[in-house]
C-alpha cells in the first residue's frame, strides 16, 4: 500500500519529499516493483536475480559508529569499530535526508530484530530501491497483522544506494558510508547495493544492546536434533554455518544471527543469507531447492537472459554470489525460530594452513580461548579486495559487528557454557593435505559425520589423542570417517614441513592473544596452544 510521508519515520524527521511511500509490500508487490523498476530479473523457476554493482561484499573499511557520550566508555574503539564525530553525523544526516527529497519512491518495512519478543528491537527500514525492501523483509522477522497495527519504530535504517559521500564533510573514508549512531538510534547507508550491510547493521545494534540484559549475542547458526538438543555454530562467512546447520535430520533454528538468553537460543532474523557459488543438489539439496523458488532473492548469480537458467558455478559476477530466503524454505524449520539453550556449542573454523584437524573437543577454557581468537580465513569474495583465503583472527568469530570490548562476550559465553554443562567442539572445514594451494578442502561428508558423532553423543565414546600442538583432544578414529584424516600431520607429503607450519600456526595464535591475556583468567590463557622447539 501507498502511504504519505507521515506513514513513516520521514514525517518525524521533518523531511518533505515528493516520493509516493509504499509501506509494507508482501513479497509479490516488491518483486512487481522490483520487475517494473527494471532493477532486476525473474529465473525460470521463479527467484529475482539482482546485481548489486561494484560492491559486491561488506565495505568493512567504510563503516562507522559515531563517537559521543552513550559511546565513549562502552564501544572497542579501533581497526573494527572506528568513530565518526557527533558533527559528521549530523551533516551525513542532514544530507541523507535532503537525498530523500527528490526520490520518487521510497520503499519502507516496519521489522523486528530478533524472535524472542523480552530481547528483540523494532526496525523501520526506508529504502529507495524495491529490491531492497524485499531482501530486508526476507532478512528479518516480519511481524503479523496485529502488530503491525500497533507497531512503534525505534530504530531507523535508511538506505540510499545512489548517495555519495563527501569524506571532508561527512568525516569518513570514500564516496561510501555506513554510519551508526546508538544515541540517536539511526543507521545511515550510502553509496553501496550490497544489502546485507543493512543486515549487519542489525546485528551490530543487538550486539550492543544484549550484553546489558545479560544475553549472548552470537555470529553462529543453530540447529535443534530429535532430543531437543540445540547446537550452535559459530563461523565467520564461508566457515560452513549455514550449511552445516541446514541438516535435513535436525530442526533449523536460523543461520548466521542469534542471542542466548536464559531460556532459549532465538533467531534475530527470519530468513536465511546463503553462499550461492558452486551449490550442489546432492551435497546441500535444502538450500539448493530455495533456487528454484518464488520469494528468493538471488545477488549476483549468472543468469542465460534467454532461457533465464542459472549457472551457480559461474563467478564471473563475483564469487560472493549469494541467496536471500524465508527461513520457512527450508522444510525442517523451526515454527517459533528459536529453541532450547545449546547442549553443544561448535567452532567452525576454515585453515587455510591446514594444521587443524577436522574436529576437537574443547573444555570451556580452551572454548573461552578458540572463541576469544576466532581464527580462520578470510573467504574470497566476502570483503572488497580479498580474492584468495587468508588467514585472520576475528575475535568472537564475528570481530566486525562486535561493538563492545571481546571479553563482555568471552565471559558471556564462558558463564552460560558452565552453567549448562556444554559440549564444545572446534571444527576445521578449511584445507587438509597440505596449506592453501597445495591440500584439498576438507571433504563435507567427513565433516559432516563428525558433527553427527559430536552432537548425538557417541563421539565422547571414542579414543582420544592429545595433539601436541594445541593441546585440545583429537579422536584418533570414528565411524564412517577415514581415520587418516584425522591426523593432519600424516595427510602431508612433507611431515617436516607441516611441523613448521604447525610451529608457525602456533605463534600466530600465542602473538594474537597477548591483546586478552590482561582480560581474561589465567587458566584461560595457559588453555592455548604452547610455542616449543619442536612440534
Amino acid at each position: 500500500m501507498t502511504e504519505p510521508k507521515s506513514g513513516s519515520a520521514l514525517g518525524a524527521m521533518g523531511v518533505e519529499t515528493r516520493a509516493a511511500i509504499f509501506r509494507n509490500l508482501n513479497t509479490p508487490q516488491l518483486v512487481e516493483q522490483s520487475l517494473a523498476r527494471g532493477e532486476g530479473k525473474l529465473a525460470k523457476d521463479g527467484p529475482l536475480v539482482v546485481s548489486t554493482g561494484k560492491h559486491t561484499g561488506r565495505s568493512a573499511q567504510d563503516k562507522f559508529m559515531v563517537r559521543d557520550a552513550e559511546t565513549e566508555s562502552s564501544v572497542w574503539w579501533g581497526k573494527i569499530n572506528k568513530p565518526m564525530s557527533p558533527e559528521a553525523f549530523a551533516n551525513l544526516k542532514a544530507d541523507f535526508l535532503a537525498a530523500l527529497e527528490d526520490k520518487d519512491a521510497l520503499f519502507v518495512q516496519d521489522l523486528y530484530g530478533g524472535s524472542q519478543p523480552a530481547h528483540r528491537v523494532n526496525v523501520h527500514v526506508i529504502n529507495e530501491l524495491a529490491w531492497h525492501s524485499l531482501f530486508i523483509r526476507t532478512m528479518l522477522v516480519r511481524p503479523d497483522a496485529a502488530e503491525l497495527a500497533s507497531f512503534d519504530p525505534e530504530y531507523t535504517i535508511i538506505d540510499l544506494p545512489s548517495f555519495r559521500a563527501d569524506p571532508e564533510r561527512h568525516g569518513c573514508r570514500s564516496e561510501t558510508v555506513i554510519a551508526v549512531n546508538i544515541s540517536e538510534k539511526l543507521i545511515l547507508i550510502g553509496g553501496t547495493e550490497y544489502a546485507g550491510e543493512m543486515k549487519k547493521s542489525v546485528f551490530g545494534v543487538l550486539n550492543y544492546l544484549l550484553p546489558a540484559k545479560g544475553v549472548m549475542p552470537m555470529h553462529c547458526s543453530a540447529n535443534i536434533g530429535p532430543r531437543g538438543d540445540t547446537a550452535v555454530f559459530f563461523g565467520l562467512s564461508g566457515t560452513g554455518k549455514t550449511t552445516l546447520s541446514a541438516d535435513a535430520s535436525r530442526t533449523l533454528i536460523g543461520d548466521d544471527e542469534h542471542g542466548w538468553s536464559d531460556s532459549a537460543v532465538f533467531n534475530f532474523e527470519g530468513g536465511c543469507y546463503a553462499k550461492m557459488i558452486r551449490l550442489s543438489e546432492e551435497a546441500e539439496p535444502e538450500i539448493f531447492a530455495t533456487t528454484r523458488r518464488f520469494g528468493t532473492v538471488l545477488e549476483n548469480v549468472v543468469m542465460d537472459d534467454t532461457t533465464r537458467e542459472l549457472d551457480l558455478d559461474d563467478n564471473s559476477l563475483a564469487e560472493n554470489t549469494r541467496g536471500a530466503y524465508p527461513i520457512d524454505f527450508i522444510p525442517n524449520a523451526s515454527d517459533e525460530n528459536m529453541g532450547p539453550v545449546p547442549h553443544n556449542v561448535v567452532m567452525l573454523t576454515a585453515d587455510a594452513f591446514g594444521v587443524l584437524p577436522p574436529i576437537a573437543r574443547l573444555t570451556p577454557e580452551q572454548a573461552m580461548y578458540h572463541f576469544l581468537s576466532g581464527y580462520t580465513a578470510k573467504v574470497a569474495g566476502t570483503e572488497i579486495g580479498v580474492t584468495e583465503p587468508e588467514a585472520t583472527f576475528s575475535t568472537c568469530f564475528g570481530a566486525p559487528f562486535m561493538p563492545r570490548h571481546p571479553s563482555v562476550y568471552g565471559n558471556l559465553l564462558k558463564e552460560r557454557i558452565a552453567r549448562g554443562g556444554v559440549n564444545c567442539w572446534l571444527v576445521n572445514t578449511g584445507w587438509t593435505g597440505g596449506k592453501y594451494g597445495v591440500g584439498s578442502r576438507m571433504p563435507i561428508k567427513a565433516t559432516r559425520a563428525l558433527l553427527n558423532a559430536a552432537l548425538d553423543g557417541s563421539l565422547n565414546d571414542a579414543e582420544f589423542r592429545t595433539d601436541p600442538n594445541f593441546g585440545f583432544d583429537v579422536p584418533v578414529s570414528v565411524p564412517g570417517v577415514d581415520t587418516a584424516i584425522l591426523d593432519p600431520r600424516g595427510t602431508w607429503d612433507d611431515e617436516a614441513e607441516y611441523d613448521a607450519t604447525a610451529l608457525k600456526l602456533v605463534e600466530l595464535f600465542v602473538e594474537n592473544f597477548r591483546q586478552f591475556a590482561d582480560a581474561v583468567d589465567a587458566e584461560v590463557v595457559d588453555a592455548g596452544p604452547r610455542q616449543r622447539e619442536t612440534a
